[in-house]
This record gives C-alpha cells, structure tokens and sequence, in this order.
C-alpha cells in the first residue's frame, strides 16, 4: 500500500453526548479497521513474494 502522510486533519461532526467519546469509538472502530486490511495486503504482498522466490531461496518471512 502507497505510504501516506496527513499534515493536517480536521473533523467537525455534531453529536448527541460526549464528543470525544464518540469520535474516539468511531476512530478507533474504522482504523481497526484499515490496520486489519493494511496487514492483509502485506501478508498477500509477502506471500506472494515468497511464491515468486528461485527454488534454492529461502522464504523471507
């Protein structure tokens, strides 16, 4: 996955309760989220490094 960097990021939403307390579930919930997929794609990336590798390599995991 292409590397991003975020220098500046805002947020406005209006909520019932505690802010901080719904954007850090909803925070937490979705970049659970993209950590799970970001790992995915580089176990696929890995595996398929290793499938490509010459018979006499050892696998680099």
């Amino acid at each position: 996955m292409a590397s991003v960097t975020i220098h500046l990021l805002e947020v406005h939403f209006e909520v019932e309760g505690d802010d901080d307390k719904v954007f850090a579930r909803l925070f937490e919930r979705h970049i659970n989220a993209w950590s799970r997929a970001y790992a995915r794609e580089c176990d696929r990336r890995a595996r398929a490094r290793d499938d490509r590798a010459i018979g006499d390599q050892e696998p680099t995991r």
